[in-house]
C-alpha cells in the first residue's frame, strides 16, 4: 500500500508544472518586451508593461535595464512611474542602485522619496550618499528631523542602533484597550509595524509589550497595564547585529525593541531588516571560509583590482604556511631518500588531514552560528571529536595497512608507519578543527576564518611533522 502511495506521489510530482521555471521565462519575456521598446523611445508603453508587475519585480526589471541599456533610460522609466509606486520600487533597489538613482534625479524628487521611505531605509541610503547630497536633504528637513537623522547616522556600523527605526506604536499602561486601539488607528500608517505595541512610562522607559491580537480580543474597558507582558526581550543600541539576529532566531520575533543605557525605548528592529543582516553575515562567513576578505559588493560589480585586493592577503598567508611545510620536507629529505616510497603517501595523508579538520571546523562553525554550540561546550566538543577521530582514523588506518602490504607490496614497516600516521593525523586534525573556531569566538574573531583554507594549511604542517616523526620512530631513519 505504501509503495502504491509513493508511486502516486512521485507521478504527481513529475506532472506538477515547474512554476519557478515558468516565472523565470515570464520575467525574461517581460524584459525582452521592455528592451525592444526603448530604442524607439516608447517609454509609455514600457511603463504599462512594468505596471503589470509588483514593485519588487519592477525594481529588478529596472536594474536589468540599467545593465542592458544604461542608467539614463532606466531613470526615465522610473520617473514616469506613479509616485506611490516609485517609492516602493526604490525601496527594493539594491543600495548601489539607490545611490545611482538619487544622484541622477532632481532635488524635488529626492525629497519626495526620502519623505515617503521608511525611516530605517532612508538612513541606509543616506549612509551611502555623497556628503553634498546629504546636506541638501538635511537642509529641507525640520530641526527635529535633522537631529533624529544625525543621531541615527552616528550609530556604529553593524550595531543595533544602525538597524532600528523610530516608527513604532507606543502605549501607556493607564490607557484602556479602547484608547489604545484609537491611538493605533491614528498612528498605524506612520509605524513600521503595528503587531507589537510597546508600553512606556512617563520617562519613556520600556516597561512592557502587548500584541495587537491581545488588544482586539480584550474588553474595551481593560487596562493596558493588565494585559502587557513585562518580560521583554530587548537589545542595547550598541549591540552587534549578529547577536541581534541570533536573538530573533532564538525567540522567533517579528520585532525587537532597542533601548539605551537607561532602558529608554529609542527604536525597534523589524524582521525584514534582520533578514538582510542574516544574508550579509552568511555571505561574509562564506567569504571567510573561502579565504577572501569580506566585502558587501556584488561579484560582477567589483573591479578586478578589488577582487585581487580581497584575495591576495589570504593567498600570501597560506603560501607562507606551505613554505614552512616545504621546509620540513627539505629537513627530512635524507630520510625520504632512504625510504623513497614514503613520498607516495604524503598527499594522501595531508589531504585526509585537511579534510578531517575541515569537516569538524564546518560543523562547529555551523553550531556556533545557530547557537547549538556555546563556548562553554569546548570540552564536550573536544571529547566528541576525539572519539570520532579514533574511530574514523582506525578504520582508514586498517584499510591503508592492508592496501600497502598486499597491493603495494611495500612491507610491514612502511605500512605501519602510514597507518599510525593516519590515525594520529585524523585525531589531531579533528580536534584542532573543532577547537580553532571556538578559540576564534573567544578572541572575538569571526569563527568562519578558521575554515577550509586555514585548516588545510595548518593540518598539512601537522601531518608532515607527524608523518616524519612516525617514520623516524618506526623505521629508525
Amino acid at each position: 500500500m505504501n509503495s502504491e502511495l509513493e508511486k502516486e506521489y512521485e507521478k504527481a510530482l513529475a506532472e506538477e508544472p515547474d512554476t519557478e521555471k515558468e516565472r523565470d521565462d515570464e520575467y525574461d519575456r517581460t524584459l525582452e518586451k521592455i528592451l525592444a521598446l526603448l530604442p524607439d523611445k516608447k517609454f509609455v508603453q514600457a511603463r504599462e508593461i512594468l505596471l503589470e508587475n509588483n514593485e519588487a519585480d519592477i525594481a529588478e526589471l529596472l536594474e536589468d535595464v540599467i545593465d542592458e541599456e544604461g542608467l539614463d533610460k532606466a531613470i526615465i522609466l522610473f520617473r514616469i512611474l506613479p509616485k506611490n509606486i516609485s517609492v516602493d520600487v526604490f525601496s527594493f533597489f539594491a543600495l548601489d542602485t539607490q545611490v545611482d538613482v538619487i544622484t541622477a534625479i532632481t532635488d524635488k524628487e529626492i525629497n519626495y522619496i526620502m519623505q515617503e521611505l521608511d525611516f530605517d531605509d532612508m538612513i541606509d541610503v543616506l549612509e551611502e550618499l555623497p556628503a553634498n547630497i546629504v546636506d541638501k536633504i538635511l537642509a529641507k528637513a525640520t530641526k527635529e528631523e535633522r537631529k533624529q537623522i544625525n543621531t541615527f547616522l552616528n550609530y556604529p556600523e553593524n550595531s543595533a542602533g544602525s538597524l532600528m527605526t523610530p516608527d513604532y506604536i507606543s502605549l501607556r499602561k493607564s490607557w484602556t484597550v479602547k484608547e489604545a486601539l484609537e491611538h493605533i488607528r491614528d498612528q498605524a500608517l506612520e509605524s513600521e509595524t503595528i503587531y507589537t505595541c510597546y508600553v512606556m512610562d512617563q520617562g519613556r522607559k520600556l516597561i512592557g509589550i502587548v500584541s495587537l491580537r491581545r488588544l482586539v480580543t480584550a474588553r474595551e474597558s481593560q487596562l493596558i497595564g493588565d494585559l502587557m507582558e513585562e518580560d521583554v526581550i530587548s537589545v542595547g543600541v550598541l549591540e552587534d547585529q549578529e547577536s541581534v539576529s541570533e536573538l530573533f532566531k532564538k525567540y522567533d520575533l517579528l520585532a525587537m525593541p532597542v533601548v539605551d543605557k537607561e532602558n529608554r525605548l529609542v527604536g525597534i528592529i523589524t524582521v525584514d531588516d534582520i533578514m538582510d543582516v542574516i544574508e550579509e553575515e552568511t555571505t561574509e562567513d562564506f567569504q571567510h571560509m573561502a579565504g577572501v576578505v569580506a566585502s558587501t559588493d556584488e561579484y560582477l560589480d567589483m573591479p578586478v583590482w578589488k577582487h585581487v585586493k580581497s584575495r591576495f592577503p589570504w593567498l600570501f598567508f597560506l603560501m607562507c604556511s606551505y613554505m614552512l611545510t616545504g621546509g620540513i620536507i627539505a629537513r627530512f629529505q635524507d630520510s625520504l631518500s632512504a625510504v623513497i616510497c614514503l613520498v607516495a603517501y604524503m598527499p594522501m595523508l595531508n589531504g585526509t588531514g585537511g579534510n578531517s579538520g575541515s569537516q569538524a571546523a564546518t560543523l562547529v562553525i555551523r553550531g556556533l552560528a545557530t547557537g547549538d554550540i556555546e563556548l562553554r561546550d569546548a570540552i564536550r566538543v573536544f571529547w566528541k571529536e576525539f572519539r570520532i577521530g579514533i574511530i574514523v582514523g582506525a578504520a582508514l588506518s586498517l584499510l591503508n595497512f592492508a592496501r600497502i602490504v598486499w597491493l603495494d607490496k611495500n612491507g610491514v614497516g612502511v605500512a605501519l608507519t602510514v597507518a599510525l600516521s593516519m590515525l594520529a593525523i585524523v585525531i589531531i586534525a579533528k580536534c584542532v578543527g573543532a577547537l580553532l573556531p571556538l578559540l576564534a569566538k573567544k578572541l572575538k574573531i569571526d569563527p568562519a576564518l578558521m575554515a577550509s583554507p586555514f585548516i588545510a594549511s595548518l593540518t598539512d604542517l601537522v601531518s608532515t611533522l607527524t608523518y616524519f616523526a612516525m617514520a623516524t620512530k618506526v623505521l629508525g631513519i
